[in-house]
């Protein structure tokens, strides 16, 4: 359900559009699995980041699936490696042509060919980087800060708890089945953590694992200045 922004006119209105313009505005894209991204997630995003009036974009990981290489069992009836790389990346450059600057934290699917080539003894001079494979120029990172809120993956539990042992705002994605913000406060800190959803799509094979599970929490957040946080839930 989309959160409409004040509804505001004259001064007051000058005055909100004089903060927006001077304040850090993010829209956190989840989990999106590519090429098993949810149809529609896409265009979600994008309304969101404009009702928001957004300018700047954090990916939280987990750009593409990887399936075909996953350290899991993987379907026997499902692309090949090259195939499943080609409709990924095809999907990943619709994101990049509206979101050509942005940070990506790097996730436990988008490292999964990293991983294998260092279990190979591969060194890394072979291997090619993120932007060289998927056509982009984004900014890939483990983890990364604004306005005193870090951003990251997630895979080390939730954001929460994440918040709560660095005593610090975060936001994750990586658990598809959670979407809240919970605010933790005490005599001399206030601090949030986000999980933001994802954008997969649950009927894919690719997430069959699944399928017992949770419903997938489709979304994406918003973070305000470092000071607000909003869950965006998309309707399906």
């Amino acid at each position: 359900m989309y959160q409409e922004r004040p509804r505001l006119s004259g001064n007051k209105l000058a005055a909100y559009n004089h903060i927006t313009k001077n304040e850090r505005r993010i829209l956190v894209v989840g989990d999106l699995h590519c090429p098993f991204e949810l149809d529609g997630y896409f265009n979600f995003c994008k309304k969101t980041y404009a009702e928001w009036n957004c300018n700047q974009v954090v990916f939280i990981g987990d750009i593409i699936d990887n399936h075909y290489s996953s350290f899991h069992v993987t379907d026997p009836d499902g692309y090949g490696g090259g195939h499943e790389l080609d409709r990924a990346i095809e999907d990943v450059q619709k994101w990049t042509r509206e979101f050509p600057v942005a940070d990506v934290c790097i996730g436990n699917h988008d490292r999964i060919i990293m991983r294998k080539a260092f279990d190979s003894a591969i060194p890394r001079a072979w291997i090619k980087s993120y932007n060289e494979i998927l056509g982009t120029d984004w900014n890939w990172v483990e983890r990364v800060v604004y306005d005193n809120v870090q951003y990251c993956h997630g895979e080390g539990g939730t954001a929460r708890t994440k918040g709560k042992n660095d005593m610090m705002s975060t936001v994750q994605g990586h658990i598809h089945t959670q979407a809240y913000t919970e605010w933790m406060v005490g005599r001399k800190f206030r601090i949030f953590g986000m999980q933001v959803g994802c954008g997969i799509d649950s009927s894919a094979y690719a997430a069959a694992y699944a399928k017992h599970f949770k419903k997938q929490a489709i979304g994406c957040g918003v973070i305000l200045g470092g000071h607000t946080a909003i869950n965006c839930l998309m309707q399906l």
